[in-house]
C-alpha cells in the first residue's frame, strides 16, 4: 500500500465517524443549521426586510419568507452583483457562479467565504466514504481526470465569476496536483470539442484510475479514446476503477459505459449545483445519496401536487415521506432564502435521510393533464434496454399535439440509438408499458383514447451534439433534458431523424 493509499484510509475513518455523529441525530442537525443562518443574516438587508430578528421557529420563517426562484430573488442579487455588502449574507460573496437562466439570460449564483468549503469538503468525503466502505483506496496514488469547465474566472465588481467546476478547480488539494488532469492549459481551454481532443493526446497514455464528469460528456471522451487508440477504454486504463459523475442519472448510459470500457466499474453519483452541494452516494449497495444536513443548508420540501397551491405546505425533515415528488426548497450560508433550486427529489430512506432527483420542475410534459417527470421517462427508458436489448447515446422526449392527418397526439421519443434493439416495436410498446405503470394519468389518456401509445423518432448518429452545438449548449456543463413540455428541442432534432 502506498503512502497516499494509507493516510486515505486513515482519514477515510474520521470523515465516517464525523458523517455519522450528524447522521444519526438529523433534526438536531437541521434545527442548529437553522439558528445559525437566521443570527448570521439577521443585519443583513435580507434579514432586515424579513424582520430575521424576529425569527425564531420554522412556523415564524414560512410566515417572513416566502419562496421565490431567482426571478423574485434578483432584485437582491443584483444589488450584490452591483458592488453592494450585507446584502443576502454578511459582506460580499467570494464568487458568483455563473449559470444559464431561462428567463433572465445569465444567473449569478453567490458562493461566500461561508459556503465555499462546503462544495469542497463534501465531493472529498464522497470518495473518502467509497474508501471507508471499499477498502479501496488505490486511485489516490494513480492518475484522475475531472472533465469540466473552465478555471479561468473574470471578476464583476471585485468580486470572481465563473462557472461552478471551474471555480472548484481552484481547490484541488495540492497533494493530488501531480495525479490530476488535464493539465492546467488544456483545461483552459474553452471550445469543447478541441479541449476533448487535447484530453485524450494527454492521457490516453497515462494511469488514470478515476474518471469524473457529466456521462454524456464522458461517454465523448471515451469514444474519442477508443477512435483515436483503437482500444476499448478498460484495456486502455487497465487500473481504471471508479467513474465520478452527476448532473443526469446514470442508468440510460450504463449499458453503454460497459461497452466502451468493456468491464464494470464501480461508480459514485454526487449531487452538486451552483447553489450548493446537497448529498452523494454513500454506499456501493444502496443508489441513494445521502442528503448533508451540515453544511449550512437548511432544507424544506413541498409536494411537486400542491406546489403551485397559493400556500402550500412547507416540510421540514420531521415530515416527509418515502416515495413522494417534493420540490426542494434551500435556504443557505451564501445568502438564498426559500429558494427554489428547480429540482425534484424523492426520499428512498429516512434514516438516514437518502434522496434520488427525480427531474425538473419545468422538465416534464403536461400537454394533456398527464404531467409526466423526468424519472418516470428515464425508468422507462431503462426497463425497455434491459428488456428489449439495444443501446443508446441520448435521448428526449416531447409531445407531439398536432400530428399529421387525423391520427391521435402522443408523446415523441427521440432515440439516438448506438445499437438498435432486434424489436423497434416492442421496444417502444415496453417504454409506453412501463410509463403507464408509472403514472396512472398517463395510463388513463392512453385507455382512453385521448392519446395513442408513445412514438419512437431514430436521430442519426451525432444529431444531438450536433443540435446542441447549434443551440449553443454543447460540452461543458450542458445536458440534454430528458423532456419538455414544448418542442423547442424536438424541432431541430427533426432535421436529423431518420426511421
Amino acid at each position: 500500500m502506498g503512502v497516499k493509499a494509507f493516510f486515505a484510509k486513515r482519514f477515510a475513518a474520521i470523515a465516517a465517524r464525523k458523517i455519522q455523529r450528524w447522521a444519526n441525530d438529523p433534526l438536531k442537525t437541521q434545527q442548529k443549521v437553522f439558528a445559525a443562518l437566521i443570527q448570521g443574516a439577521k443585519d443583513t438587508k435580507f434579514g432586515r426586510d424579513h424582520k430575521f430578528s424576529q425569527i425564531n421557529s420554522h412556523e415564524d420563517f414560512v410566515a417572513k419568507v416566502p419562496i421565490r426562484d431567482y426571478e423574485a430573488l434578483r432584485p437582491y442579487v443584483d444589488q450584490m452583483v452591483a458592488g453592494e455588502s450585507d446584502v443576502l449574507w454578511p459582506g460580499k460573496p467570494l464568487y458568483y457562479a455563473k449559470t444559464s437562466g431561462t428567463t433572465s439570460g445569465a444567473k449569478y449564483i453567490p458562493i461566500t467565504q461561508a459556503s465555499m468549503p462546503h462544495h469542497i469538503e463534501n465531493a472529498k468525503n464522497a470518495l473518502l466514504l467509497y474508501i471507508h466502505q471499499t477498502g479501496n483506496a488505490s486511485f489516490v496514488s494513480r492518475k484522475m481526470i475531472f472533465l469540466q469547465g473552465s478555471p479561468v474566472l473574470t471578476e464583476k465588481n471585485g468580486v470572481q465569476l465563473g462557472r461552478l467546476s471551474g471555480i472548484v478547480a481552484h481547490y484541488v488539494p495540492s497533494y493530488l496536483q501531480r495525479n490530476r488532469m488535464p493539465s492546467w492549459e488544456v483545461n483552459c481551454i474553452e471550445d469543447w470539442e478541441t479541449k476533448v481532443e487535447a484530453i485524450v493526446q494527454e492521457t490516453k497514455n497515462q494511469d488514470m484510475a478515476l474518471i469524473s464528469g457529466i456521462p454524456s460528456w464522458v461517454q465523448m471522451y471515451f469514444e474519442k479514446l477508443i477512435k483515436t487508440t483503437g482500444k476499448p477504454v478498460g484495456d486502455l486504463f487497465p487500473n481504471f476503477n471508479l467513474f465520478v459523475y452527476g448532473g443526469v442519472n446514470f442508468e440510460p448510459y450504463r449499458q453503454k459505459f460497459q461497452q466502451l470500457i468493456e468491464r464494470k466499474t464501480d461508480s459514485i453519483e454526487l449531487y452538486p449545483a451552483s447553489e450548493g452541494f446537497f448529498a452523494f452516494q454513500d454506499r456501493q449497495d444502496d443508489s441513494g445519496l445521502l442528503l448533508q444536513l451540515d453544511s449550512g443548508i437548511f432544507y424544506e420540501f413541498v409536494k411537486t401536487t400542491n406546489f403551485f397551491d397559493p400556500s402550500p405546505r412547507r416540510h421540514t425533515l420531521e415530515s416527509v415521506e418515502i416515495g413522494v415528488d417534493y420540490v426542494m426548497i434551500i435556504s443557505t450560508n451564501a445568502g438564498l432564502w426559500g429558494y427554489n433550486i428547480g429540482d425534484t427529489v424523492q426520499f428512498t430512506s429516512l434514516k438516514p435521510f437518502r434522496i434520488r432527483v427525480s427531474g425538473r420542475l419545468k422538465h416534464f410534459i403536461s400537454a394533456f393533464g398527464e404531467h409526466v417527470i423526468g424519472k418516470e421517462v428515464e425508468e422507462s427508458m431503462t426497463h425497455a434496454l434491459q428488456q428489449c436489448g439495444g443501446s443508446i447515446s441520448e435521448f428526449t422526449v416531447a409531445p407531439q399535439i398536432t400530428p399529421e392527418g387525423e391520427t391521435l397526439p402522443y408523446h415523441e421519443w427521440f432515440v439516438e440509438f448506438e445499437r438498435l434493439p432486434q424489436d423497434l416495436t416492442a421496444f417502444a410498446a415496453a417504454i409506453d408499458q412501463r410509463l403507464q405503470e408509472q403514472n396512472v394519468y398517463y395510463a388513463d389518456l392512453i385507455q382512453g383514447k385521448v392519446l395513442q401509445p408513445l412514438k419512437i423518432t431514430q436521430v442519426s448518429i451525432g444529431g444531438f451534439n450536433a443540435v446542441m452545438k447549434s443551440l449553443g449548449r454543447f460540452g461543458g456543463q450542458n445536458k440534454v433534458p430528458r423532456l419538455a413540455n414544448d418542442r423547442a428541442l424536438a424541432e431541430p432534432l427533426s432535421t436529423w431523424t431518420h426511421n
